[in-house]
């Protein structure tokens, strides 16, 4: 998770592996969403500065298409997720579960993590099944793929049963057309794109930041 304010029971090596990012403009409407402040002029996307965020974190709904796939399967995938900014961080994205496979998603077997702004954090492993109800050959468990707050405090509530993934521990993660690369180290779960400029906090010597 993004972690930034997080103290965790347990951690966990990854590698990551994800392409190059490539910039991109939204097409859509924006009318009706919560937009972050520059967010959005005309229809592209402006770059953000991750030390302009704030601390607390601020919550926001976004209009960007947000997709977690693996092993060719789509995991998840929604255009009305939402997003967390804190300073120093990437931003880390949440899905709605309705837009999110839950049925290849199963609570994970002790890991807990407790954010001083958010609360405690129920984590998530990945199985995703085959068509004979086994588990697919080339997509063994990945245990904390994602994770989820069951009753964040009132200044999150809209954050609620929504789930964030690590973009280290899937094959990809996208932000409308472009591919994510995951945040520095292991400890965090924030996904940069072209849309935010750094330094980020993550890379070993940062984590006092």
């Amino acid at each position: 998770m993004e972690r930034g304010c997080c103290l965790a029971s347990a951690t966990g090596v990854v590698n990551v592996r994800a392409a190059p990012a490539q910039g991109v403009n939204f097409k859509g409407s924006t009318e009706g969403y919560e937009m972050a402040d520059g967010e959005v002029k005309g229809n592209a996307f402006q770059q953000e500065s991750v030390w302009d965020y704030p601390r607390p974190p601020r919550l926001e709904s976004t209009v960007r298409r947000l997709r977690v796939l693996h092993s060719g399967v789509v995991v998840a995938e929604t255009r009305d997720g939402k997003r967390i900014l804190e300073t120093s961080h990437p931003p880390v994205y949440y899905f709605p579960p309705e837009d999110v496979a839950m049925q290849w998603l199963r609570p994970s077997g002790g890991r807990g993590s407790f954010c001083e702004f958010k609360g405690v954090a129920s984590y998530w492993d990945l199985a995703l099944k085959g068509a004979d109800g086994g588990t697919i050959r080339d997509a063994s468990v990945v245990s904390d793929v994602a994770w989820s707050y069951a009753t964040p405090p009132k200044a999150y509530a809209n954050l609620k049963d929504h789930l964030a993934f690590y973009a280290n521990r899937v094959d990809e993660c996208w932000v409308d057309d472009e591919r994510v690369l995951p945040q520095p180290g292991d400890f965090y779960g924030g996904w940069i794109t072209s849309h935010v400029k750094g330094p980020f906090k993550g890379a070993p010597g940062t984590l006092g930041w």
